[in-house]
């Protein structure tokens, strides 16, 4: 992780995210969602911290979230939860991956995240 290898505080509990695969912030990079310029100064918080994007996340040795409320997956489109989970999932588990073949952190993104950075930096040089 960044800042040292220390870790961030979580936003959200004050504690520690002590790993990739807890990461909000990363999960987040790894979609698209987060800029790579401002990933090292983006708020931090735990997966759990973000029960409205980890409820989405359905994979082994991840303990499903609930979450109560407007955002409740089980209130949504059922098509939409299921393009949601699939996207959340594979942005989840690609952190797994991330962390066993020790990829620079460029090389996190999805690929059609990759492909939109890459866009959007062509645009910007034009």
């Amino acid at each position: 992780m960044a800042k040292c290898d220390e870790g961030y505080r979580c936003e959200v509990c004050g504690e520690d995210v002590e790993s990739i695969t807890e990461s909000d912030l990363y999960l987040r990079y790894v979609l698209g969602q987060v800029d790579p310029e401002t990933l090292h100064t983006s708020p931090e918080r735990h997966l759990r911290c973000n029960p409205t994007l980890s409820q989405f996340i359905v994979a082994d040795r991840f303990e499903p979230v609930v979450v109560d409320g407007p955002f409740d997956k089980r209130t949504l489109d059922p098509e939409y939860v299921r393009q949601q989970e699939e996207w959340v999932t594979r942005g989840y588990l690609r952190l797994r991956e991330v962390l066993k073949l020790q990829l620079p952190v460029t090389e996190y993104p999805l690929p059609e995240a990759l492909e939109k950075l890459k866009r959007l930096a062509n645009q910007s040089l034009s």
